[in-house]
């Protein structure tokens, strides 16, 4: 079973229903022991960083995502569900992320944001995530990233103004900043290698 983090946001329904293609069932709910103990947790995100950690602190999301990582479960982290697992962000003002990853999230350098629509990435040769799909494109929608590469992780890049992660694979915890959900096929086959891992 794949639990999606019900925390206030992200496009659940969107993201229920890309996921839904690759497992037989998948669940949106803020249930602490439906999430803990599914095969796999989807955190979704969009918004403001800061927004999105009061809202998952509401339903301890925290909490829910330590328990996993501790009893080696696999996260899935999509937008800012991907930044919040860093540190700390400088968006409008400095605020402390869930410090999953080391890092923190600053505003892409570019001539124009957000950064929105497709755009390419460059994965690791080992990654498991983007197995038969290395030369596609995926739908970005951001103004802030992580640009540092994360110790010990596969770390997968994206070029908009300046390079940028666009990829985790570190153990059980895999995060993009694109949208799998709104990346056609591409963003299914990458959702289906996630959870043929689990």
């Amino acid at each position: 079973m794949i639990a999606i983090l019900d925390y206030g946001s992200g496009n659940l329904r969107s993201a229920q229903r890309a996921f839904e293609i690759s497992s037989s069932e998948v669940v949106v709910t803020s249930d602490p022991k439906i999430c803990i103990e599914a095969d796999g947790l989807v955190v979704p995100g969009v918004g403001a960083f800061a927004a999105c950690m009061a809202q998952l602190a509401s339903v301890g999301g925290k909490e829910i995502i330590s328990s996993r990582i501790e009893k080696e479960r696999a996260v899935f982290g999509i937008c800012v569900g991907m930044q919040v697992l860093f540190e700390e962000s400088d968006e409008k003002k400095m605020c402390s992320g869930l410090g999953i990853l080391a890092g923190n999230v600053s505003e892409v350098r570019a001539p124009i944001l957000p950064h929105m629509g497709w755009n390419t990435v460059k994965p690791s040769p080992e990654s498991n995530l983007f197995r038969g799909i290395e030369e596609e494109s995926f739908y970005f929608v951001h103004s802030y990233a992580a640009k540092k590469f994360v110790s010990g992780a596969l770390n997968t890049t994206t070029f908009y103004g300046e390079e940028f992660l666009s990829a985790i694979e570190r153990g059980y915890v895999v995060a993009t900043q694109f949208h799998p959900e709104k990346s056609g096929a591409a963003g299914a086959k990458l959702i289906a290698n996630w959870v043929s891992s689990l």
